[in-house]
């Protein structure tokens, strides 16, 4: 008979490696045959419901990293919830309205205006489609649990319907409005944008200064006086009206070089420094509301350019005086509303200068640049031209430079609901707690919200127009609209005439001949996503208003968080979610944020072909999300060996509770050893300070407190002596009963604590488990226990842990000085102090085998010169005497004591002749 045969060895199937890339799509398999999903929330039925409501992605595109955080964060709290006394179902959205799919098919060939409108839609939505397929794919293949048969999409009737009942209480709150003034436009869309779709990159422009001769300087100035603007927009320059300046600064006339100019006093220096001015002298001096009513003359027109005061002027740059065109510029638009400017804007949706500027129609306005700067050279009104490169606002689809421009648009008045909007952010958790002032300055100090576009795929504006162009929108009709869009889609809009889509028998007194046109512009795409409390968490029945949580990235402040909260507040007077969590972006490893254009993408396939989902999963668990995340190959590379770390111990914990059975063999708790209950102890507080980290979606610190019990506490102390007696001891001993209880009771903690960041890998740890859930996914969360001993508990163990740290010490000491190899290969002595005898004395246990030493006495008597010293005692390493036992591989002085078993030491041959008494005499090969 072998040694080994005497030894209970750990067995199990379980595999070392996980396999992963091929694996988890056998479980996640097996979890949609089975309904695990179905199941879960079939067993929350009645429970307290937890809501995370999805922020959509648009649907345009494979996954990315980012898509990955984001959608893994989310399956993280809502499995977590599920398996923690919550009712949490998660319904998955997309967005797909709007430009890019739009982009996506031109880029096939496909020409919008030269097909029919329902056509081109239908065609819009069929890419949509195949775009929500392939990315639910890679959300699946990452083990997000969801209802995948159920997502919401933004084009879905019964969306689309609850979205225009949004818009008809806004319109009967009388927050709608239709109006002519600058919003960003974008050339290369054809399309206004929101300011969620603006990203600001760095260009060159022309940086131009301006004389505008005075023409009644009304007994202040003459007439041989010029009045200096600066401007980086000569295409602006044809559509000024004013030039406006600050009340409270101080203005000078000059006489520089033999030519008088006005500026702001303390822009002087600058001015003249930039036009080369050798000499300067102040003619006069006055305040800048002296300058108002004044005229000047356009620099090639022969009109007058009024002078105006506004407190947007500042003296951080140019020269005080600001060219104002209020067709183009927010801050013109509004000080020329004061001062009942007209609202020019000659520029039509593709970016070109309309016929009501003759001499530059059809030039694109860029280009217009330098014929515009050419024309005020020859004529002598250009003082200085020259370039500068700065951040200037970008359609962040196509990547080309918006501007402002005039049209007539869609509103919603900011201003009807601000105050209260203002009010609910203070009633919402907001993680990290700054995202709280940054939404609240964003609502503060934003403008009223454009919210229609000019675009094709989009959901239509309700709105229809009297024969005399009157806008005629009143809730009854809305409804009406909204019913046909549930009933049809809002295709329907555009399938049919407007007499059609207004309510049987409907008449208007300022059309008398019944002829009514329809709106031909669509809802802001923000809008759409905006109004998913209503067409996802108001409609759904197992769904509630409002959610508990949403979870998005920062950028998303001025954008979904912002849009959410706007149409909600406007509509139903309250927040439609009570708690937001955003999270950075994925960059690559330079700090660099990742771009195809770049080539520094990261796809999730990659990593799930070479490590597997699990590894993203562990990941996303390890980083700190609440600001940008810096991701590589190498990032995985390491998260691979912690999740290598976790899947050995679990192993190796499965493999020693083989024999196990929790309902045969469980020892209570109150007989277990000193340091089994140490363990639980360690175990409880685990539980505790996970559901805590979950709690606070601090997935970081779970990771961590998780990978140190496993580390520290099992692998480096409790699991390593537990060789010496789950190997050991007999089969059925107390001592090793004790040990697999607790070995047992852990890893079925463990497994469950993990399984919303690992579900794949912990369904396979559940499999060799024995508990009655089908799934690991179908349990419960452990709840943490308080004994009463477990102060005193871990008063005694903390003490003897550090007394362990330093027993360690010295034997690492005495290994360098190569007195002993392993550690078995000791004896230890220690002179302990009141406090560590008494300590040593709790404890109560084999000290040795705790420290993994053959020997171990605690002596009374003087601690000789060459012990270690430590606070409250010494210790003394050395060699231990005697042999080694081929069994426990112990030295003891007792081995051969049986002369049955010469090569055991007495305890061993004890063991081996109660359990194998066959074997007496026989001799054993090792």
């Amino acid at each position: 008979m072998r040694v080994k045969d005497t030894l209970n060895l750990g067995k199990t199937k379980f595999p070392m490696r996980g396999n992963l890339p091929n694996k988890e799509a056998e479980w996640q398999k097996a979890w949609e045959e089975n309904k695990v999903y179905e199941k879960r929330q079939k067993l929350n039925e009645g429970k307290p419901t937890f809501e995370l409501l999805d922020g959509p992605p648009f649907a345009n595109g494979d996954i990315h990293m980012g898509h990955a955080l984001n959608k893994v964060s989310k399956d993280i709290i809502v499995r977590y919830k599920s398996m923690n006394g919550f009712r949490s179902p998660y319904v998955p959205g997309w967005d797909t309205h709007g430009l890019p799919i739009e982009q996506q098919l031109a880029k096939k060939g496909v020409k919008r205006k030269e097909i029919g409108m329902s056509e081109y839609r239908k065609m819009c939505q069929e890419f949509a489609e195949k775009e929500i397929k392939k990315q639910m794919a890679g959300f699946k293949r990452l083990g997000v649990s969801a209802d995948w048969d159920h997502p919401y999409i933004t084009y879905q009737p019964e969306f689309e319907k609850e979205e225009v009942k949004v818009f008809g209480e806004m319109v009967d709150k009388g927050y709608i409005y239709r109006g002519k003034k600058p919003v960003y436009w974008s050339p290369s869309s054809e399309s206004t944008l929101a300011e969620a779709e603006i990203e600001y990159k760095d260009i060159k422009s022309p940086s131009i200064f301006v004389a505008f001769k005075v023409r009644d300087g009304k007994n202040l100035l003459d007439k041989d006086t010029s009045f200096i603007i600066w401007t980086t927009t000569p295409w602006t320059i044809p559509s000024n009206e004013a030039i406006c300046v600050n009340p409270k600064f101080d203005y000078v006339q000059v006489d520089a070089d033999g030519k008088k100019y006005v500026v702001a006093e303390d822009r002087l220096s600058f001015v003249q420094e930039q036009l080369g001015w050798e000499n300067v002298k102040i003619l006069k001096e006055f305040k800048g509301t002296d300058l108002e009513g004044l005229t000047a003359t356009h620099p090639f027109y022969d009109q007058e350019s009024l002078l105006i005061l506004g407190n947007h002027v500042t003296l951080d740059d140019g020269t005080g005086l600001v060219h104002t065109a209020p067709g183009f510029g927010a801050d013109d638009f509004v000080v020329g509303m004061k001062y009942k400017l007209p609202v020019f804007s000659p520029i039509d949706a593709h970016g070109c200068f309309t016929d009501e500027i003759p001499e530059y129609k059809g030039v694109f306005y860029d280009d217009a640049n330098k014929m515009i700067t050419e024309r005020m050279k020859e004529n002598g009104s250009l003082l200085k031209l020259s370039f500068f490169t700065h951040s200037y606002p970008h359609d962040w689809r196509t990547k080309k430079p918006v501007i402002f421009r005039a049209t007539p648009q869609w509103f919603a008045s900011i201003d009807g609901f601000r105050d209260k909007t203002l009010k609910e952010i203070e009633k919402i958790n907001f993680i990290p707690e700054w995202g709280r002032k940054r939404l609240y300055n964003m609502v503060r100090d934003r403008g009223d919200w454009v919210i229609s576009r000019q675009r094709a795929w989009g959901v239509p504006l309700p709105i229809f127009y009297a024969e005399n162009g009157e806008p005629i929108m009143t809730k009854e009709i809305i409804d009406h609209v909204a019913d046909l869009f549930g009933k049809y889609g809002s295709g329907v809009w555009f399938e049919k005439s407007a007499k059609e889509l207004l309510p049987e028998g409907y008449t208007n007194p300022n059309s008398p001949n019944g002829e009514f046109t329809k709106e031909t512009d669509i809802m802001d795409v923000w809008f759409d996503s905006g109004t998913a409390h209503a067409g996802v968490a108001k409609l759904r029945d197992n769904l509630t208003y409002p959610a508990d949580l949403i979870l998005e990235g920062s950028d998303q402040y001025r954008g979904w968080f912002n849009s959410m909260l706007l149409t909600s507040v406007a509509a139903f007077g309250e927040a439609s979610y009570k708690a937001v969590l955003s999270q950075g972006f994925t960059l690559d490893k330079n700090g660099v944020k990742m771009s195809k254009s770049l080539g520094n993408v990261i796809a999730p396939s990659d990593i799930e072909r070479q490590f597997g989902a699990e590894i993203i999963r562990l990941w996303v668990a390890s980083v700190d999300a609440s600001s940008d995340v810096q991701v590589s190959v190498d990032s995985f590379k390491q998260t691979s060996e912690a999740y290598r770390k976790i899947r050995n111990t679990i192993r190796f914990m499965l493999a020693n509770t083989t024999d196990y059975d929790p309902k045969t063999n469980r020892v209570a708790y109150d007989d277990l050893r000193s340091e089994d209950k140490y363990i639980v102890m360690k175990l409880n507080e685990l539980i505790e300070s996970v559901h805590a980290d979950y709690d606070r979606y601090d997935f970081a610190s779970v990771n961590k407190q998780v990978l140190k019990f496993l580390t520290n506490d099992l692998s480096t102390f409790y699991l390593d002596f537990a060789k010496d007696v789950v190997y050991i001891d007999p089969e059925d001993s107390h001592s090793r009963r004790s040990m697999q209880t607790v070995i047992y009771d852990a890893t079925v903690a463990l497994s469950k604590l993990l399984t919303p960041i690992l579900p794949h890998t912990m369904e396979q740890v559940w499999e060799y488990l024995k508990e009655p859930e089908e799934y690991v996914q179908l349990a419960e969360m452990p709840v943490a226990k308080q004994e009463d001993d477990f102060d005193d508990i871990a008063d005694t163990w903390s003490k003897f842990m550090s007394f362990r740290d330093e027993v360690q010490k010295s034997l690492e000491m005495a290994r360098d000085e190569k007195l002993i190899g392993k550690s078995l290969e000791a004896k230890v002595t220690v002179y302990p102090g009141t406090e560590l005898s008494e300590t040593l004395d709790k404890v109560d246990s084999n000290i040795g085998q705790l420290l993994i030493v053959s020997q171990f006495e605690a002596s009374s008597e003087k601690a000789p010169e060459n012990v270690d010293k430590y606070e409250d005692g010494g210790v003394l390493v050395e060699k231990a005497e005697g042999k080694v036992c081929s069994r426990c591989r112990m030295t003891k002085t007792d081995v051969g004591s049986d002369s049955n078993y010469p090569d055991f030491c007495a305890r061993c041959a004890k063991i081996v002749t109660e359990e194998y008494p066959e074997t007496i005499g026989e001799g054993f090969e090792d």
